[in-house]
């Protein structure tokens, strides 16, 4: 259904036509061009004039509002012969008349460096009173697809599935993968599912014969790009032996840890029992005394019997033996044995002979 606006728009063409019919837009070129953000595109308006034409040319390129909410917006303007680009920022500097003189009846303009977001209706209207003319171009500016990336998922191995993934960063919508084999017959595996949307390819119970170079191109409609994966599939692993192997070395390691604790226990318990035998020997000997208080001990018996065999009784009743101190015993068993009372009864027992001893003076002299 036609808006309002292209409905007023279409009476005025057929107004302004029937009064001159002079004016005529004379291109065939595309009005639908769809190109990739980067390029360049020409969007091609040529027209012809009658004689009956006299009046000022104005040429006159717009961008077309999306809903009846909005104004068009006018690009780039040729008026008395000269131009005027400051109309919108947004292509300001990109868009540029083909011609140097567009009074020759070339009316195209040329857009570089093409964005997303110049993606419209443009339209081309040419007037020279009582002549007046337009053209629409549709311009859908698209992302080409960035390089893919072509991963393997899973195990590599006869038996096993495999999946084969490729995938674009970036690129418009709809994009299209496809995966192909170039090497060995360029032949796809029979067990290959292939999905052209996720661009994921699974190979089911993967064989040897599955190995080869294969390449993943992703594309739209404004461009492609593609990557190279080398896949090897190798035979699949002695599941039992690598079972068997594993158990054995468990088995080896525990017996290893067995033997380790058990060498550990016997050599605590042999040094235990070394301890006890100690304790045993220090208790039931006691230590042996030393030579110095043994010599010391024999010498004062020996000087205390010459001594009182060589008093008489009288003097010997008086007599009593001051215990030495020149000895400190450092052990009881060490200290000698306390002497007996020298009495005349013990010593005439003991064999004293009783011996007349002169008085004596203080100064040495016998009385």
């Amino acid at each position: 259904m036609m808006d309002l606006h292209a409905f007023c728009y279409f009476l005025s063409g057929i107004i302004f036509s029937g009064l001159a019919h002079g004016l005529d837009i004379t291109s065939t070129g595309p009005r639908s061009i769809e190109k990739a953000s980067g390029d360049s595109v020409t969007l091609d308006c040529d027209f012809t004039l009658a004689p009956e034409d006299s009046g000022h040319l104005d040429i006159e390129w717009s961008l077309m509002a999306s809903d009846n909410q909005n104004l068009d917006k006018v690009i780039i303007l040729f008026s008395g012969g000269r131009v005027y680009e400051d109309y919108y920022p947004a292509i300001k500097g990109r868009m540029h008349f083909s011609s140097l003189d567009p009074k020759d009846g070339n009316a195209s303009v040329n857009l570089t460096r093409l964005e997303v977001s110049d993606t419209g209706t443009y339209q081309c209207k040419v007037k020279k009173a009582p002549g007046i003319g337009s053209r629409k171009i549709f311009l859908s500016v698209m992302v080409r697809p960035s390089r893919p990336r072509c991963i393997k998922e899973g195990q590599a191995q006869e038996g096993k599935d495999l999946v084969l993934r490729c995938l674009s960063a970036e690129g418009t919508h709809p994009l299209q993968y496809t995966w192909e084999r170039t090497s060995d017959g360029k032949l796809l595996p029979t067990n290959a599912v292939l999905d052209s949307v996720s661009g994921i390819m699974t190979i089911r119970n993967a064989s040897a014969s599955a190995s080869g170079t294969y390449r993943c191109t992703a594309k739209n409609r404004v461009g492609a790009d593609e990557c190279v994966l080398h896949l090897r599939i190798t035979p699949s692993p002695n599941v039992a032996g690598i079972i068997a192997g594993a158990v054995i070395g468990v088995l080896l390691s525990l017996i290893l840890i067995a033997i380790i604790l058990f060498c550990c226990c016997r050599a605590r318990n042999r040094k235990k029992y070394e301890k006890e035998i100690a304790y045993e020997i220090r208790e039931d000997v006691p230590p042996p005394r030393s030579r110095v208080s043994v010599t010391r001990s024999l010498t004062s018996g020996a000087s205390q019997r010459s001594s009182l065999g060589s008093m008489c009784p009288s003097s010997l009743q008086e007599y009593v033996p001051k215990p030495q101190y020149d000895q400190v015993p450092t052990e009881d068993h060490d200290r000698p044995p306390p002497a007996p009372k020298t009495t005349g009864p013990n010593l005439s027992r003991m064999g004293a002979v009783a011996v007349m001893i002169p008085a004596q003076t203080r100064d040495g002299s016998i009385v």
